[in-house]
């Protein structure tokens, strides 16, 4: 039998961690909302080192994701997918800027290729960068894929405006410490 449909789920801590009309007026509460996200996964032991929150233009909280790759079976389970997944279900819009609005994506480190291109197509506008790809290289066993050699400016071109190492050393820390604690990919 094939299954014909999906369940993701975030862990159940996130509740607790991330109130509903929350508002992160600025590039650094954004990514800081990300890092605490990427922090609390590792602590708890429910997924990889990486968290990522889509705003709005005011600062309001529309999605949150956090890395669930091995605990869902799911190679896209990313924090970056996660957070695009739960802002469009609950704008009901499969691109988040479709009504003129500002979207935001703030993540803890820079997106893989993967969820570089989902980026596109969930209509961000801004994208927020805490570690750069090869911290994250650095400091675990994660391979983010092969990007555009100016992949910054190709997002720029395509109106996406991208601003990095934001916190850059927080986020650091959340991978120097996933790599601590388990060394394993998640």
């Amino acid at each position: 039998m094939l299954y014909a449909q999906l369940h993701l789920t975030l862990p159940a801590w996130i509740h607790e961690e991330v109130d509903a009309e929350r508002r992160c007026p600025d590039a650094e509460s954004q990514v800081a909302l990300a890092i605490q996200l990427s922090r609390r996964n590792v602590e708890h032991g429910s997924g990889g080192p990486f968290g990522a929150a889509v705003f709005d233009g005011e600062g309001r909280v529309l999605g949150i994701g956090v890395n669930r790759v091995v605990p869902q079976n799911c190679s896209v389970a990313h924090a970056e997918m996660m957070a695009f997944m739960l802002a469009q279900q609950r704008t009901q819009r499969h691109r988040l800027n479709e009504d003129g609005g500002t979207i935001v994506l703030a993540t803890s480190a820079q997106p893989c290729c993967m969820c570089y291109g989902a980026s596109f197509w969930a209509g961000i506008d801004t994208l927020r960068i805490g570690a750069r790809a090869e911290d994250v290289m650095e400091l675990t066993e994660f391979d983010e894929g092969p990007l555009p050699e100016d992949w910054s400016g190709e997002l720029e071109r395509r109106g996406i405006g991208v601003e990095r190492d934001i916190l850059r050393d927080h986020a650091r820390d959340v991978l120097r410490q996933y790599s601590q604690l388990s060394g394993q990919a998640y």
